[in-house]
């Protein structure tokens, strides 16, 4: 982890926390793998970019893990939000917005200039936290390796 602050919310009968220790990587790693964000991704790769990031897990009552993000940043003017999922089991429940809800609170991650993502299809999860389309498209490159994980 990133950050020494270790944040911890409770909601109902759900923990989110930031403590890299409660981390599942075997049920993070499972899900990404099958996202269309990650299809194929290796599980050594999962860990690093858990290593290099702010994560959040939320945990149910049996402290298993339900849902997962993580936060690239610089912790001073940039933060990119990665890699968010609710288990299907979990999903209208409303741990999307919760987990939104935190990252958006994290002490660490106050006062910055810019936020960004990436979402085929949470556009509405994201607009409540003001997310919106690109001010100016035409200023953002990428180098984009889409199926990196597929390809041998």
């Amino acid at each position: 982890m990133t950050t020494e602050i270790l944040f911890e919310r409770r909601r109902e009968d759900f923990v989110l926390s930031t403590d890299p220790l409660r981390l599942d990587l075997e049920v993070i790693h499972n899900f990404l793998t099958t996202s269309y964000w990650a299809k194929g991704v290796p599980r050594a790769t999962v860990a690093r970019s858990i290593e290099h990031s702010l994560c959040f897990g939320i945990y149910d009552g049996q402290g298993g893990q339900v849902g997962f993000a993580r936060v690239i940043s610089d912790f001073a003017t940039f933060a990119y939000i990665a890699d968010v999922f609710v288990l299907e089991s979990h999903r209208g429940l409303g741990l999307g917005k919760f987990l939104m809800e935190c990252i958006r609170q994290h002490p660490s991650l106050q006062e910055l200039r810019r936020w960004t993502l990436s979402t085929r299809d949470a556009h509405r999860l994201y607009s409540q936290f003001g997310f919106r389309p690109l001010q100016w498209p035409d200023r953002y490159m990428e180098i984009l390796r889409q199926n990196i994980y597929e390809t041998p």
